[in-house]
């Protein structure tokens, strides 16, 4: 895999988005030298002498891939075009204007490739921004990064969340069925989404096929059941409405749904709260990153994880910097808290009923994401996700590749993309370029381009 290196400049979108100069400018800067030059009165050189050696700055590697990238913002370009143009159907048209992707490691929590549209040339901030460009940008919100600045109500790619919480609290078990009659008793004004579209019911069905067919119902009862403290519980648990300390500016922490909250707004808890909580909607708003780091947490089995973009940092003479001194710095110039977060404990055999159900989400038929997925060569786990916001739909894809060892966690939101199954032609994409599917090659250029910056 191949790694990107900024050595002082502008190198891809991702630098310019998300203020990586700013974090790690003391040591891509370098230090300034001093020559004297001594003159004579006709203005010719008479000597020169150096006193202070002027150092280079130190080579920033990042984790991220450079041939991933390129195909993630291509990926993420296309499907909201594809979307907006009615690509896919005049069915699956909408409005698609935004979105965002993150791809992890799901063991080391190293960002493999990340992208948020709009975007911009990063270069047109060389030797100083112009104006109107400046004012264009704005406009777009092309300088807002969606993927760890956005947050969103997650839709059902949350699901997971209460799923495990109720497997290991013993609230539900692996192979309890329960009953999908369309209109959830406890509170008639929710009802399991098939129902609403076509008047019909998943029926029975266990922990694995709720998260398959994707049933509110079932998420229904289990929310009832362990109630929102332990929901909230667990959530926190694997990162979410918590920064995830990325060494980037900007990053937002999001919302949980909670009685306090609630309670903050002058609005009285009740179940219908948590009956929308449990599926991903209400007052639940989390960035793209925090939905890949659940992931990731979920898929390896509840170890902790810490999202970064960095390698390593090479210093002129070749010694690399020690990680202490790294973090250091970055906590201080970013604010950044020290995190103490321990594993979560997820039995075997609850994991495997959770990821079971992720599965057949892209490779049986009635899952989700199997239309995408049917003839795709990589087994994968995945949870689609539709979103309500106000008028619109934003679409969600999560999912973790390969299925029997996974290694990438990749999330897609797509704001307005109506379904969930589509995001899933961006992921498609990513993950063929991850597993060399894909043949085409990125050329990374790291030659500097030259500028003087002249002080007075």
């Amino acid at each position: 895999m191949k790694q990107t290196k900024i050595n002082g400049y502008l190198m891809s979108d991702i630098y310019g988005q998300t203020g990586v100069e700013y974090v790690f400018e003391p040591y891509l800067k370098g230090k300034n030298g001093i020559k004297q030059i001594d003159m004579s009165v006709d203005g010719g050189i008479v000597s020169e002498s150096t006193s202070v050696e002027a150092t280079q700055g130190s080579d920033v590697v990042l984790t991220i891939d450079a041939n991933l990238q390129a195909i993630t913002e291509k990926a993420l370009v296309n499907t909201i075009n594809d979307i907006r143009n009615g690509t896919y159907g005049e069915r699956n048209k909408y409005e698609a204007t935004a979105g965002a992707i993150v791809v992890m490691n799901v063991n080391s929590g190293e960002i493999l490739s990340m992208a948020s549209y709009p975007d911009y040339d990063p270069n047109v901030w060389i030797g100083g921004i112009k104006q109107d460009v400046y004012d264009r940008l704005k406009e777009t919100d092309a300088l807002f990064n969606r993927a760890i600045s956005g947050t969103y109500a997650p839709g059902s790619t949350y699901k997971m969340v209460p799923a495990i919480a109720a497997l290991q609290t013993g609230a539900v078990t692996i192979n309890e069925k329960i009953n999908d009659v369309g209109i959830y008793q406890r509170d008639p004004t929710h009802r399991c989404w098939i129902y609403r579209q076509s008047n019909k019911t998943h029926g029975y069905l266990n922990i694995s096929d709720a998260i398959k067919h994707s049933c509110n119902y079932f998420f229904y009862e289990i929310g009832y059941r362990i109630g929102i403290d332990t929901i909230n519980k667990y959530a926190n648990s694997f990162g979410l409405a918590k920064k995830t300390g990325i060494e980037l500016t900007g990053e937002k922490e999001g919302m949980i749904a909670s009685p306090a909250l609630s309670k903050s707004k002058g609005e009285i808890w009740t179940l219908g709260f948590t009956l929308s909580a449990v599926i991903g909607q209400g007052d639940n708003n989390f960035t793209p990153i925090q939905i890949a780091k659940y992931l990731s947490i979920l898929v390896n089995g509840g170890k902790q994880i810490h999202p970064t973009i960095l390698k390593t940092i090479i210093n002129s003479d070749g010694t690399e910097v020690s990680k202490e001194e790294i973090n250091n710095g970055i906590d201080q110039r970013l604010g950044r808290e020290k995190q103490v977060e321990g594993d979560i404990e997820i039995s075997d055999e609850n994991l495997a009923a959770v990821l079971e159900g992720m599965r057949d989400v892209t490779s049986e038929s009635g899952g989700t994401a199997y239309s995408i997925f049917k003839n795709f060569n990589i087994k994968l786990g995945g949870k689609t996700g539709s979103a309500q916001t106000g008028k619109s739909t934003n679409a969600w894809f999560a999912g973790f590749a390969p299925y029997d060892n996974p290694e990438i966690a990749i999330v897609v939101v797509i704001e307005d993309g109506g379904s969930g199954t589509l995001a899933c032609y961006a992921a498609r994409d990513i993950i063929a370029q991850y597993f060399g599917m894909n043949e085409a090659q990125v050329e990374e250029n790291t030659a500097a381009i030259p500028y003087t910056d002249i002080q007075n």
